[in-house]
């Protein structure tokens, strides 16, 4: 009798263990190295950050974060790694602006945006900022866009690939301006600027993190940065909206997203562990050294901000009549 007990037992507990396996998950999360999915190559704006926040963030987890780059596809290749992956919080993603847009720009999306993965937190907003090479004849926004209108289709512009922040928020300028500027994608927003500090391309909507030394340098001329207000990382340069394109603004944006079917506990560690090593005074000041904004937002306010960037980028995509090159 007790012998059939036992048997029972073992049996109940095998058929119990995958049920009590995610709470178990959350209540002893982690206990691994972490990986962060960047989908874009080293060098952009997405890389930087989540490089600034990775070492605190493993020192308040108390296990290794390691950056994964993963670039290709505006974003795509590298969030399907992620979509796919088991949901245990050990493999996370890095999403930004292109989430929002690539639902409008592929015909058909390796994963499902709103179902395959779950939002962490909207870690932070980055300006970007025209910038051009010094070769280029241009110091403002104006006389850019006289040039251009001067030379149709003939100025190229770079950007981190199809899909990506430079890409979007240059077809939105170009739109608005009305001049026709001629596309040159590349994997990442590393690979873009050191296009643009060769000369091989003649603009870029930087980010500020991927640019701003070469600012100091003298490499790459800024013009003015995309947001709606100035940025304080560069306070002298006007808005693209002041400078001559009323009403324009774009913004790029970095979160964290986890696969679907990730404990509700892990995703709250992930979100409260982010936020805490954002608020280091070492981190926040090389952030905003470089004109990134920490935002923290929790998941709840994160799945609100992607549902409109979803709506926002659908619209402007059709609108511009932005296409894959």
């Amino acid at each position: 009798m007790i012998r059939t007990t036992h048997v029972v037992i073992a049996a109940c507990c095998a058929m119990l263990a995958p049920l009590l396996a995610p709470r178990a998950t959350a209540q002893t999360y982690p206990t691994k190295p972490i990986r962060i999915i960047v989908p874009y190559a080293p060098g952009g704006a997405t890389d930087v950050v989540f490089r600034i926040l990775a070492p605190r963030m493993s020192e308040f987890l108390g296990q290794q974060i390691v950056i994964d780059n993963r670039p290709g596809a505006a974003s795509t290749i590298g969030l399907e790694l992620v979509a796919k992956s088991p949901p245990d919080g050990y493999t996370v993603g890095a999403n930004n602006i292109a989430y929002g847009a690539n639902p409008a720009i592929y015909r058909k999306m390796p994963f499902d945006s709103e179902k395959d993965l779950l939002p962490v937190t909207l870690v932070c907003i980055v300006t970007l900022v025209a910038t051009v090479h010094p070769s280029i004849p241009a110091r403002s926004v104006k006389e850019l866009i006289a040039l251009a209108r001067s030379q149709p289709g003939t100025l190229t512009y770079g950007s981190a690939g199809n899909g990506s922040a430079n890409h979007l928020a240059t077809e939105r300028f170009a739109h608005m301006a009305g001049i026709k500027l001629v596309h040159i994608p590349y994997k990442g927003g590393g690979p873009a600027v050191i296009s643009i500090v060769q000369g091989e391309t003649s603009l870029l909507l930087a980010t500020i993190p991927s640019a701003i030394q070469h600012f100091k340098t003298g490499k790459l001329i800024p013009l003015a940065v995309s947001s709606a207000k100035r940025n304080s990382a560069l306070p002298n340069l006007p808005t693209i909206a002041e400078a001559g394109v009323p009403g324009y603004e774009a913004i790029e944006w970095q979160g964290i997203m986890v696969p679907a079917g990730t404990p509700q506990n892990v995703i709250q560690t992930l979100y409260q562990v982010t936020a805490k090593a954002a608020q280091s005074p070492e981190v926040r000041e090389k952030a905003a050294a470089l004109g990134a904004d920490f935002v923290n937002s929790p998941p709840a306010e994160f799945e609100k901000f992607l549902k409109n960037e979803l709506a926002v980028w659908s619209r402007v995509v059709k609108e511009v009549g932005i296409k894959i090159d």
